[in-house]
């Protein structure tokens, strides 16, 4: 069965692969979302990305700013664990 932590851990992947992938740093994403309306300290983005919880809006915020223009949707019966 597919936990919330599950899939909470698996958001967590896809934003730090975006940010690695695109070469962002956690202060130029700061830099980005205050460009769109959005305060966010690098401390304060650090502290998600560790905890591994945020909202479904802080990640598209996050998307947003970094221009990511589609994902792909995660299997859940790749996030199962036996």
């Amino acid at each position: 069965m597919v936990t919330d932590k599950d899939w909470q851990e698996k958001a967590t992947r896809l934003l730090k692969a975006q940010l690695a992938a695109n070469g962002i740093t956690q202060k130029e994403l700061s830099q980005r979302l205050e460009k769109i309306g959005i305060k966010e300290s690098p401390a304060n983005i650090a502290n998600k990305l560790s905890r591994g919880g945020f909202s479904a809006a802080f990640l598209l915020q996050c998307m947003c700013a970094i221009g990511v223009k589609s994902l792909p949707m995660p299997d859940a019966k790749a996030t199962e664990t036996p």
